[in-house]
């Protein structure tokens, strides 16, 4: 008996380690299947929601927005399933751009329209062919959002419109709403329609029968450029600083009243995104008061206009820059370097080093 209690023992630890083995066994199957299963799983056919597509189509950075039940009609028989961007890569016409558009004309509450139109958004990104392929009608359909009384569906229609903006055929027919968004631009105070609206006006090449509704609007521009969105700030001076290039509209910017603390705007603490772009602006401001055109005309500007704020006697411009040639960034060294130039010598003379003079008092305590 005593012989035999060592061989039970010995037994009895070998059952267990069998056991052990097996129930490892079973748990390395379970988990096989798991991942084998969640390998050959299809992902569900887009559906005619705008949500599906958005959810095919995000943008770059951007998260995909929630799904809603797929409609097995959407997949082309015999086609590469998946992304749409991968049907159009494979030369098919996924048709999910097409079905966008056609649910825009039904009748959908806010929230639907934002969303298709959100979609169509990035659809017209991602589906290049897709949306060369759409019409002056679909351009005019989605202009028509623009109506809308919520301002979300403002917002993703100016969205629309900029994707569409970066195809050259349908530009012309996108400037027929320049007019519609800067009324919008100006009667409504909403940063994110800032954006959306300046970032579409600056991608398109204005007709000058814009110009006598810019000058209704510059207040407003210039309201956007004093505020405390970067983004929308950033997006109004770029527009400024195209504008400043037109003869007909200078002097309605450099007469545009300014906050007293405009000159803030220059300061080195400002991020270098938006200190470029004003320095940009300001280059531009002083090379257009400088041409031969524009001095022959003896102007009048308001006290507490643009052109005093900058150009005027009491004006510390000079002080901001001379800051701004140490300013970390390089490019926003060398902008600064490029407005000092155009205070110290006019455009028409800089061929003539000698015949330089600095205008006024800018820069004698630096000389």
């Amino acid at each position: 008996m005593g012989r035999s209690m060592p061989r039970c023992l010995g037994q009895l630890d070998i059952r267990k380690s069998v056991v052990g083995l097996a129930t490892g066994a079973g748990a390395l199957y379970l988990l096989y299947k798991a991942i084998k299963a969640g390998l050959t799983c299809q992902p569900p056919l887009c559906s005619n929601s705008p949500i599906c597509i958005a959810r095919e189509c995000p943008g770059p950075g951007e998260r995909a927005l929630p799904q809603e039940a797929p409609a097995p009609e959407a997949a082309t028989v015999g086609g590469p399933k998946g992304l749409a961007i991968e049907r159009e890569r494979h030369g098919r016409d996924s048709g999910e751009l097409r079905r966008l558009l056609n649910s825009l004309e039904c009748k959908h509450d806010e929230y639907t329209k934002s969303m298709i139109l959100h979609s169509i958004t990035r659809c017209v990104y991602l589906l290049e062919a897709e949306a060369s392929a759409c019409t002056t009608d679909d351009i005019r359909l989605v202009g028509s959002m623009l109506d809308d009384k919520d301002t979300s569906v403002k917002i993703q229609a100016l969205n629309a419109l900029k994707a569409f903006s970066g195809i050259r055929k349908f530009r012309l027919k996108i400037q027929e709403h320049s007019i519609k968004v800067l009324e919008l631009i100006s009667t409504i105070w909403d940063t994110e329609l800032h954006v959306a609206g300046l970032r579409l006006l600056n991608n398109l090449p204005l007709p000058d029968y814009v110009h006598p509704q810019l000058r209704r609007v510059m207040p407003a521009l210039m309201e956007i450029l004093q505020s405390d969105y970067i983004l929308a700030q950033v997006q109004a001076v770029r527009l400024l600083s195209y504008l400043a290039q037109k003869n007909d509209l200078l002097y309605d910017i450099l007469n545009c009243q300014v906050h007293c603390n405009f000159l803030s705007l220059f300061q080195s603490t400002q991020p270098g995104s938006l200190l470029f772009e004003v320095l940009v602006f300001a280059e531009r401001l002083s090379e257009g008061r400088n041409a031969t055109h524009y001095r022959a005309v003896k102007w009048h500007y308001n006290e507490q206009s643009l052109h005093e704020a900058l150009f005027g006697d009491e004006s510390r411009l000079a002080d901001r820059l001379l800051a701004l040639v140490i300013h970390p960034e390089e490019e926003v060294q060398i902008q600064a370097c490029k407005v000092i130039v155009s205070l110290q010598c006019p455009r028409d003379l800089r061929v003539r080093p000698s015949s330089c003079h600095p205008s006024h008092s800018y820069f004698k305590n630096a000389e």
